[in-house]
């Protein structure tokens, strides 16, 4: 292994989030606006550059893939990507190789996908479901049918995946389901884990209007629920406890309450070559230009170095009810990559 990426506040960077496309089958409120314009394909990786540049990473020390979009399954032979992908996962005592290869989606084609995941050495996944409502579910997506999703699910448990279900704690929209999810989580043996709204690109919502800090639903769960706090890490910023009432874990990401910066340990790749250091930066670097004009990997490792080397120490992200102050990239989460 060569020298691991490091950036100025000295956080390894061992976690890599690679966008495969840009593209979904869903709207979410608080992802994308309801009429997106989506990538010429031209613009967008072939799935020899995203295999390219994942083994640069994981050459470098990055020890954690996670394949995100858009919706990642909604890509045209993506299964034979992540079949490929598979021997970057290699054997224990290799010093260059992944520990684990995860996947974010929203459920839609997991049913199809479950199956050839776990064959792809995938062994959990994260799911985004904001609500066990149908019909709020579909006002929440646009355009998502609840049952496909939950289809999507049953199958990945029956495929042996472990699942995190994914949910934006949104004021208004989804703030009275926080006790019918933890229930059915645990009767399906999943995890949950609430997200606060983050103000990325404009997408026809307030997010003002949405956000909810999860202190307050943490200190409301807790009156009706045992959470323990646990030590458990997954590789990302969420921070977990055990529900005592159903053995499984609640998960909080909570970047606008409670920042997670200082141990952030990772970088995001868009579909387009785009790395972006900070979820809530535009600096970044194009990969994709290096890869085009024949650059060798000695060259792509130096360049994400050089970005990773102008790393922040935190995100600029800013949502002041009181005022009504907003701040964060213009870009939209589906083109930032999961």
């Amino acid at each position: 292994m060569l020298s691991p990426f490091m950036d100025p506040a000295g956080r390894r960077i061992s976690y890599l989030r690679l966008s495969v496309t840009d593209r979904c089958d869903m709207r979410c409120l608080y992802c994308m606006s309801e009429n997106m314009t989506f990538l010429p394909r031209d613009d967008v990786l072939d799935y020899d550059e995203l295999l390219r540049l994942a083994r640069v990473f994981v050459r470098q020390g990055v020890r954690r893939l996670r394949i995100t979009g858009g919706e990642p399954l909604v890509r045209k032979d993506i299964g034979d990507f992540l079949l490929a992908l598979r021997p970057l996962l290699g054997q224990a005592d290799e010093p260059t190789r992944l520990d684990e290869i995860t996947l974010t989606t929203n459920g839609s084609r997991l049913g199809e996908f479950a199956g050839l995941l776990a064959r792809a050495g995938v062994r959990r996944v994260n799911v985004s479901l904001d609500s066990l409502d149908p019909a709020r579910f579909a006002q929440v997506t646009r355009r998502g049918r609840l049952a496909a999703t939950l289809d999507g699910i049953y199958a990945a448990r029956e495929a042996g995946l472990a699942v995190r279900v994914n949910t934006v704690a949104m004021a208004g929209v989804n703030d009275d389901e926080f006790d019918a999810l933890l229930a059915w989580c645990g009767e399906i043996g999943a995890d949950l884990c609430l997200i606060e709204t983050m103000p990325m690109g404009e997408t026809g919502d307030s997010r003002i209007a949405r956000y909810l800090p999860l202190s307050d639903v943490r200190a409301d769960l807790a009156r009706r629920w045992t959470l323990e706090d646990i030590p458990d890490r997954t590789g990302g910023p969420a921070r977990y406890v055990r529900v005592g009432e159903t053995g499984q874990r609640l998960g909080f990401i909570t970047p606008m309450s409670h920042n997670f910066c200082s141990t952030c340990n990772r970088v995001r790749l868009s579909c387009t070559g785009r790395l972006y250091a900070c979820l809530g930066q535009e600096d970044g670097a194009d990969l994709r230009e290096l890869l085009r004009a024949g650059a060798d990997d000695a060259a792509v490792a130096q360049a994400i170095d050089q970005a990773i080397g102008r790393k922040p120490a935190r995100h600029d992200f800013m949502l002041e009810p009181t005022s009504g102050r907003v701040a964060g990239p213009a870009r939209h989460m589906s083109v930032t990559g999961g």
